[in-house]
Formats: structure tokens, sequence, C-alpha cells
């Protein structure tokens, strides 16, 4: 059997093992959104997060409640929780909350922007359990501090990057890069220094046409370097680099399985949930927010009932086959792509990679 055939079956079975996930989902990451202040202001910010007052911003006897009542509910093991914002040490709790949870047993990794992480708060991140981190370097100096409007901010990711890798003791420490239509062509300097310190893997994502990258349309991917990106991606991998695309967006079967490490699927309401930093309870957090999304409050309701009950609209196989994708031939392996590029006023993906890539 040729390779394509195999990817195919392959794909057909994780279609229908989707169906049984719509009837049966299976938490794998929960994702903690611990404040929406942010010391950088990135053009891309999904959330666009930044300097401001939250409203009914979650206590640190929340957080606790909230651990609580996973652990009792869900116990610790199966699933993993995601850390996020804004960036998530600017809460003066973050160690108070992280070390209560690494206390109960959960297994807790994050995402930053590298800028405050001195040799200090990096040790306390060991001694608090985290196992993985994820540093966001966005390009060259320039072009990422640009990118990032932080003047300095390259330097202090890069240090507080190495800063996490001296400590060790870490089971996964990776570097994500954004790429835009000007940083694209830096992808061969930024692999030479990566290649030169200890990360475990380099995580490449297209900028997504959401968020406040909505105010920057210039900066988002042609085809042109769509079909770059993803031939770059490739060989590095075929070279053995842990190099991957991120979760986003189906491939084709040309491509799925060669630019990361498993077959697409959107994660949203099936795998995973989010506690947003005022406890509203949502799917994926890069997914519009919109009030018929939110499916509960953490304040209001257990996380098992909305678990076990809400998230409709990501566990319904129609909801979105509908206008281009109704009739689509990759429906079964696409299922309407990723739920966060999905606009859900004109009932049609805002990304679709199938004419992009011609498959």
């Amino acid at each position: 059997m040729d390779k394509i055939s195999v990817k195919t079956e392959n794909m057909t079975r994780l279609a229908e093992y989707r169906k049984q996930l719509y009837k049966k989902p299976i938490l794998k990451h929960l994702f903690f959104e611990l404040t929406m202040n942010c010391n950088e202001h990135c053009k891309h910010c999904g959330s666009v997060c930044g300097d401001g007052y939250i409203p009914d911003l979650l206590t640190t006897r929340d957080y606790f409640d909230i651990l609580d009542q996973i652990k009792r509910d869900f116990g610790t093991e199966g699933f993993m929780l995601c850390i996020t914002g804004g960036e998530p040490l600017l809460r003066k709790d973050f160690f108070e909350i992280m070390g209560y949870a690494y206390h109960l047993g959960f297994i807790w990794g994050m995402t930053s922007n590298g800028t405050l992480i001195t040799k200090e708060v990096a040790h306390k991140l060991k001694v608090a359990g985290m196992k993985t981190i994820s540093i966001s370097i966005d390009g060259l100096e320039a072009t990422h501090d640009e990118f990032r409007r932080t003047k300095g901010g390259y330097k202090r990711a890069m240090e507080g990057l190495q800063n996490l890798i001296d400590e060790d003791g870490f089971n996964h420490i990776q570097v994500t890069t954004v790429v835009t239509h000007e940083s694209i062509t830096e992808l061969d300097r930024l692999f030479d220094i990566f290649d030169k310190i200890d990360i475990d893997s380099w995580r490449v994502i297209n900028l997504e046409p959401m968020g406040r990258a909505k105010e920057y349309p210039e900066l988002l991917l042609t085809p042109d370097d769509y079909r770059y990106l993803f031939s770059y991606i490739k060989a590095k991998r075929e070279a053995g680099y842990p190099l991957a695309y991120g979760c986003s967006h189906f491939l084709g079967e040309e491509l799925e399985y060669e630019l990361r490490d498993w077959y697409f699927i959107c994660n949203a309401g099936i795998y995973t949930a989010s506690i947003m930093a005022n406890g509203d309870i949502a799917a994926c957090l890069d997914i519009e927010r919109r009030p018929e999304l939110i499916q509960g409050n953490i304040k209001k309701n257990t996380f098992k009932e909305v678990w076990e009950n809400g998230f409709k609209q990501y566990r319904d196989p129609t909801f979105r086959k509908r206008g281009i994708c109704a009739d689509c031939n990759k429906w079964e392996f696409c299922a309407g792509d990723s739920f966060h590029t999905w606009d859900l006023d004109k009932n049609e993906p805002i990304l679709c990679m199938k004419d992009i890539l011609g498959f």
C-alpha cells in the first residue's frame, strides 16, 4: 500500500473515532487563563491582551476551590493543566496557585513570553512542578520586538529561555514562532540560533486572521508563503530536526502527518476546554469570545456539569457542515477545519488550505 493510501486509511479511522468523541468527549487539556494582563502588546494576540482592568478576576481562593473540584471529579491523571494568559507570571499569586496544583498531583505546563523568567523564577518553576513550557520567539531581534511592540523583548525572552535550559529538570522546553509575511524570510537564521541551544522542539505556526491580527492584514501569509513554510518544515523534519507545524488546519493527504506527529483534528470541546480569567468556561482560548460560545461560569457551575452537558456546538457533527463546507469532498477528514478560524456570522471558514495547497 502506498503512503497516501496508508494515510487516507488512518484518517478515515480518525474520522470514525471523532464521531465517538462527539458522544463521549475525553478531557486531555484544561487551560487556565490566569490573567488577561500582559507586559507585551503583540500584533497577533487572539485574546487582545495587554494592560487593563479585568472585572471579576478569579481569586487565589477561587483557583484553590477549582483545583479541589477538578481533582474530586476528574482525578489528576490523563490530562494536563495548560497555563496561559496574557502573561501568567504577572499574577502575584502565580506560584501559590501552581504550587497548590502540584501539591494536589496535577501535571502542568505553561506558555510564556519568557521576559520575566530570571534564574530565580526558572528555579521556582521547577520547584512548583512545571513539566513543559513554550517560549515565544517571533523573529530575529528587531522583528520580534516590533511584532510584540516591546523594546528589548527578544533579549529578555532569549535570556529567559536560557535560564530554563540552565535550570534543567523540565520534561520539554519548546520555542513557538508565529510566522508572518514579513518574518518568513528569517526562518533559516532562526533555525541556526535554535539549533545551537538545548531546546526540545520548535513549533512553527502561521499568523491567524483573528484578534489583533485583523488590524494587520499585510502580515498574513500569502499562498506562496504557506507553500514555502510547509515545504520548509517538511524538509527539516525529514532531516531529523524536531520542528512541527501547530495544531491548526487540515493540510490534505499529501502533507498530513508530514508536518506534525499527528493527523488533524480540532480539539475544541472534545479534548480541550478552558477557564477564562473571569471564570467563564469555553473551549479553545483562540476561538472568538462570543456570548453564545460561553458554556457557563466556574463561579456558578461545576466544571464537571459543563463538560458533560455543554459544548453542544463543538460536538454536533452538522454544526459547520454548511456553505462551502457542505459538499466538500474533504469533510470527512476536515469537519470544518479549526474552530478558531470559523466565521460564525457567515458560517464558513475564514481560512481553508484546500485552495492554497490544491488538494
